[in-house]
């Protein structure tokens, strides 16, 4: 077994730009002042709110041992920004729309594009190569909205943060879906949300594509057309899925109770008809104690079923099924424990996540199976048999509205298996 130590060190801003938004540490915005129910058409418009959003992303590697076709020194950098337009509400009913754009006036030539790793999110590897464009700018985001005090039904291109989907939005333009989504409050001190997904665009994406499709087509870039992130399943192709007629889509449900509460719980499922499902569930329990040290314990199962994806793509994400106790199926399961302990402005957590030994957890949207347990910035360790420890200290400057994190993880990955990470790196 190979033993992987990590050690990472970043700090966030967090800062409240106006009052009416506010910059969250991992990036994501929060709207504090949003557009209110009007009398009349006009006002939908005249009374709507523009945020505006400018961003700058750049990226060096350099290689200490560069190996051909692989791994290579390299340069790029993002710059744009977005502008959402909310409009206000007419009887319960608005719209929003988010225009993105992210350019690259610094690049390196084409042919270094596949030494490209974290800095690929900047541009989109399939205009570069096929059309020789550099840049991105799409409308990721536009739903009409149909809300009252307790429901909100949002139909069209958003942003869906649920227990397997993501916005990850730590680049230039965040992963956002296409379908509908309703969450209901309608019990008190719960949430009940769920949603229906038909398509997906990745941040390095200009279009809406596949959201459980790997393109295997014959071109030689087709392969960064549909579902190219790193955690796609690559035996589960476009050409197998229309062969057998399955179409790709995506629903989830969610049951949680306010946050407010010393004991936390979240339930989900999330179903790809004919492929597979999972179901998840975090438990969390905060307790302070009379000197004011907060102990809080969670603990996270996570089960995969399958449905048919097995027998398509293989037990492995790379559908190298080496040392796999059963080649054909996806059926797997997750552990994660972690312990909270922290006091004003520091926190110090310990976590362990732990897949099963059957088939690795597929999770290609964003959504990091591990994280808060036994996840580290930038490795994909939720393959099969694979036994995960991070140490994590947080600390807030809040005068300076700066926080800042180091972690500390060891990965034991199955060196059985040739097609796991361990093997690759």
């Amino acid at each position: 077994m190979r033993l992987f130590l990590i050690f990472i060190v970043f700090t966030s801003l967090s800062v409240a730009v106006e009052e009416k938004r506010k910059l969250n540490a991992n990036s994501t915005v929060s709207f504090l002042e949003v557009p209110k129910e009007v009398d009349n058409l006009s006002e939908v418009l005249t009374e709507g709110e523009f945020y505006g959003r400018f961003r700058l992303n750049s990226f060096s590697f350099d290689w200490d041992e560069e190996v051909e076709g692989k791994t290579g020194d390299h340069q790029t950098l993002g710059v744009g920004g977005s502008i959402h337009y909310k409009s206000a509400y007419l009887n319960g009913v608005g719209f929003t729309a988010g225009l993105y754009t992210s350019q690259n006036p610094w690049h390196m030539d084409e042919e270094k594009l596949k030494y490209y790793k974290v800095g690929k999110g900047v541009l989109n590897r399939h205009d570069v190569m096929t059309k020789n464009r550099y840049g991105m700018t799409n409308l990721a985001v536009a739903y009409l909205e149909l809300k009252n005090e307790k429901n909100s039904v949002k139909i069209g291109r958003q942003i869906v943060e649920s227990y397997l989907t993501k916005s990850n939005d730590i680049k230039m333009i965040p992963n956002t879906f296409e379908g509908i989504t309703w969450v209901s409050k309608n019990i008190e001190d719960y949430k009940l949300w769920t949603g229906y997904l038909l398509k997906q665009k990745l941040r390095d994406h200009n279009n809406f594509h596949h959201l459980f499709a790997y393109d295997d087509g014959a071109g030689k870039y087709d392969k960064w057309r549909e579902n190219d992130d790193t955690a796609m399943h690559r035996g589960i192709t476009l050409s197998s899925l229309k062969e057998k007629g399955i179409k790709d889509r995506l629903m989830f449900m969610e049951f949680s109770n306010a946050k407010k509460n010393n004991f936390n719980y979240l339930a989900s499922y999330t179903l790809v008809p004919e492929l597979f499902s999972t179901f998840g569930t975090d438990l969390t329990y905060k307790y302070r104690t009379k000197n004011g040290y907060l102990l809080s314990p969670s603990f996270r199962y996570m089960h995969q079923f399958d449905h048919g994806a097995g027998a398509i793509g293989g037990a492995n994400l790379k559908t190298n099924n080496i040392a796999y106790t059963n080649a054909n199926s996806v059926e797997t399961d997750l552990y994660g424990i972690r312990f909270d302990v922290g006091k004003d402005r520091w926190r110090i957590r310990s976590g362990i996540s732990k897949i099963a030994d059957k088939a690795d957890i597929i999770s290609p949207w964003r959504s990091f199976p591990t994280n808060g347990y036994g996840y580290t910035l930038l490795q994909y360790n939720w393959y099969a048999n694979t036994t995960s420890y991070v140490v994590q200290g947080d600390y807030d400057f809040k005068e300076q509205n700066l926080h800042a994190q180091m972690r500390f993880g060891i990965q034991d990955f199955d060196d059985d298996k040739s097609g796991v990470q361990a093997d690759s790196n």
